[in-house]
């Protein structure tokens, strides 16, 4: 491993942030996943949690931009609504869905910068009741247009990078985030250990 590349790996793991994570919900289409991943990838968020009721846990993703970006994330796929929110919950997030509904806030008017899951649902029916019922609230990307409906992978993008500028300016980026475990276990997955 070239010194550039240790260099560039610890770079990434100090800006890993371990107060937020998004949640798919039922999503259908492998490129929105992998759109997401490569989103979370560059905002620095680790954890990704897929929660698919419907579909077998994948162990490949076929699309190249999903593999590229899956290994330097952690997955946790989970077949139900309860297990994951149980999850969250353990690692004391508010979680937040995405829903076209009365009472939903702005992304500008949500403090992302407290421990937060953002959650996203599926391209045809959105974030499903039960996931609903569980979250602390309800959150939208406000728009002026006709459609009022975004591309999960650009309300995402739109989402974290809103999530992304909060931290920054609360000075999330400028220590390391994640427990010194994880990131120990983290450096041997990437392959940084066995080449030091």
């Amino acid at each position: 491993m070239t010194p550039q590349r240790e260099s560039r790996i610890n770079q990434v793991l100090a800006a890993r942030q371990n107060n937020i994570t998004l949640v798919m919900e039922n999503i259908e289409d492998p490129r929105n996943i992998a759109a997401v991943m490569r989103t979370c990838d560059s905002v620095g968020i680790q954890h990704l949690y897929i929660v698919n009721y419907g579909q077998p846990h994948r162990k490949k993703w076929k699309y190249k931009s999903a593999k590229s970006a899956a290994k330097w994330l952690t997955l946790h796929q989970l077949t139900s609504v309860e297990d994951c929110v149980a999850e969250l919950r353990q690692r004391h997030y508010n979680i937040y869905t995405t829903r076209l509904a009365a009472g939903a806030v702005s992304i500008y008017q949500t403090d992302f910068t407290q421990p937060s899951a953002i959650v996203f649902g599926n391209e045809q029916h959105g974030v499903s009741d039960a996931m609903a019922s569980l979250a602390d609230g309800n959150i939208l990307v406000p728009q002026a247009g006709m459609v009022q409906s975004l591309n999960i992978s650009v309300a995402c993008a739109v989402t974290v990078y809103e999530a992304y500028r909060q931290k920054q300016l609360a000075g999330h980026y400028n220590h390391a985030s994640l427990p010194a475990g994880t990131m120990e276990k983290l450096r041997h997955e990437w392959g940084l250990d066995d080449e030091l």
